[in-house]
């Protein structure tokens, strides 16, 4: 089947990395099969080992990208703040290594450009979640507008902001502020959403969220993410205890700024 492709000379595409190479090649090869072709490509690798990182560096002979490493694993944090430091152009298109785009991605991810192009007070356009978003205002592409209030029902309406795939503005930084570091990535990405809540960030999601990108888990490259015990017990009074514990968190952490760093 051809795919229609798409030029995206405002988008620079930035890659976090770390020990998962062959993912890393799947994601530029079906980028690149779908035919998108953006202004620049940044992989900003975490300290990967020898073996990943000398692959990450042989991929560069057959896909255009700067490479940006680092000396020791500072975390999730530190990982996206350099690699957004050398974004040079109006959009960020965000992904990790281990996402796959499926056909069409390149279409919506116009729609996405056209989306921010035509509401400047909007700051980003999620492609990619576990759930979908409690609450939402159709617009426009498949895509709707996401609304939050703190008196709305249902902790999942904190999750405005997901590290997920998505395509932001280069001024996210100046206004949300940097990624924290030091942190563990459930961490980082908690202290994000909070700032996005309390500056009033705007964002757009695709209302069929699992049809653009898939996340792929294999034996040889799992997931690098480390979660507690606590966090993903299915225990019955474990899982009671979190959405208490949860609700004061959010709530508490959102409206006096308290608990920022997760």
């Amino acid at each position: 089947m051809i795919q229609q492709s798409e030029n995206f000379p405002e988008v620079s595409l930035l890659i976090t990395h770390y020990n998962r190479s062959k993912s890393l090649e799947n994601l530029l090869t079906q980028l690149d099969i779908l035919g998108c072709k953006f202004n620049s490509i940044i992989v900003s690798d975490d300290c990967s080992s020898l073996e990943h990182f000398s692959y990450v560096k042989s991929l560069q002979s057959k896909f255009v990208f700067e490479l940006i490493p680092a000396e020791t694993n500072g975390g999730l944090g530190r990982n996206i703040n350099k690699g957004q430091a050398a974004v040079k152009t109006k959009y960020t298109l965000y992904i990790q290594e281990d996402f796959i785009p499926l056909p069409g991605f390149q279409i919506k991810l116009k729609n996405a450009v056209d989306l921010l192009s035509l509401n400047p007070e909007y700051d980003v356009v999620r492609f990619y979640a576990y759930r979908l978003y409690p609450y939402l205002e159709p617009y426009k592409y498949g895509f709707s507008k996401m609304k939050f209030k703190w008196w709305y029902p249902s902790l999942d309406k904190f999750a405005f902001y997901s590290d997920h795939p998505h395509l932001r503005r280069k001024t996210f930084v100046e206004k949300f502020g940097p990624y924290k570091e030091g942190l563990s990535g459930d961490q980082t990405e908690f202290a994000m959403m909070i700032s996005f809540l309390r500056k009033k960030g705007n964002g757009f999601f695709f209302d069929k969220y699992k049809e653009l990108l898939d996340q792929v888990n294999t034996s040889n490259e799992p997931s690098t993410m480390k979660r507690n015990i606590w966090r993903e017990s299915d225990n019955f009074f474990v899982i009671g205890i979190r959405v208490v514990y949860r609700f004061f968190k959010y709530n508490l952490s959102y409206l006096f700024g308290v608990d920022k760093h997760g």
